[in-house]
């Protein structure tokens, strides 16, 4: 049965394998599309894209991401009931505190980021404060606190900055393509076809790549966080508050969804249930109340 440590040593296994994966991927499909493009050119253009993508990532992810979501630092005097919380449940999980932000949404949410522990921060959504009560946001609290103890935040975080490469790939291809196909018209019918299938498939490759972290770190995050704060039911009240509300985010980009406590994301579509990044809420809840 997984634990806190054995699941801290798995995703640190998982980033470097992602890593790996990912420029794998990239400086091949580069060289395709560069056999393609009869232009080694291209190689090169998209290996040193995926280098500067990966170290950009290693150090830059949580700035990124903080900064999409228009989250701001606080201090202990500007919520001082929220630091509290964070201050107190991270003495009991052994963690240093990490840095609290707050995001000017009305939808209530939290989220953690970070490269490692001591660099941390847990993001809480303005909606969470005004919704939740003490008790229900410190299992929220606890939950986050045990995506840093898990180590799920770094390789979490990485996975949003190097996603956006396929997107990029596809697009650089679609327009190489389409200079090429005018220059010559040998394949410039496949040229082009290639390029519009590999646009259309790159919102499905993130996907893909941001489900392979697990849903299993939501399940485990919440169980650790149960018990830290020693109230699963909490944490379900809290988990059926946030559920309930029909906020929508305003500044909310979809590789950023699955960093959340729960799924920002309200479309209820076949699709959207189809690449969830979240396990389903009433799952959560069923097995927090067997606790």
């Amino acid at each position: 049965m997984a634990n806190l440590y054995s699941q801290a040593d798995s995703n640190i296994r998982k980033t470097w394998i992602l890593i790996i994966f990912f420029l794998s991927f990239v400086i091949g499909l580069g060289w395709f599309f560069s056999y393609l493009l009869e232009d080694i050119g291209f190689l090169i253009i998209t290996s040193l894209l995926a280098l500067f993508q990966v170290v950009i990532g290693w150090f830059y992810s949580d700035k990124i991401i903080l900064k999409m979501s228009g989250a701001q630092k606080i201090e202990k005097k500007d919520n001082p009931e929220l630091y509290r919380v964070v201050e107190n449940l991270s003495i009991t999980a052994g963690l240093p505190l990490p840095d609290v932000y707050i995001s000017n949404e009305r939808q209530p949410n939290a989220f953690t980021t970070g490269r490692k522990k001591e660099e941390a921060k847990v993001v809480v959504t303005q909606g969470l404060l005004d919704k939740l009560d003490r008790r229900e946001l410190e299992g929220v609290i606890a939950h986050e606190l045990a995506h840093i103890g898990n180590k799920d935040v770094f390789l979490a975080s990485l996975v949003v900055v190097l996603v956006s490469v396929v997107s990029i790939l596809a697009r650089m291809f679609l327009r190489f393509s389409y200079l090429q196909g005018r220059k010559r018209k040998k394949n410039s019918g496949l040229l082009s076809l290639l390029g519009l299938v590999g646009a259309l498939l790159a919102p499905l490759a993130a996907s893909l790549i941001r489900l392979s972290i697990s849903r299993k770190r939501e399940f485990l995050a919440d169980a650790d966080g149960a018990l830290l704060t020693r109230d699963p039911e909490g944490l379900a009240d809290a988990l059926r508050k946030i559920s309930s509300s029909d906020n929508r985010m305003k500044k909310l980009n979809s590789s950023t969804a699955h960093l959340y406590f729960s799924n920002p994301l309200k479309e209820k579509n076949f699709l959207a249930k189809l690449f969830m990044t979240h396990p389903p809420v009433k799952e959560r809840i069923k097995i927090l109340e067997s606790m």
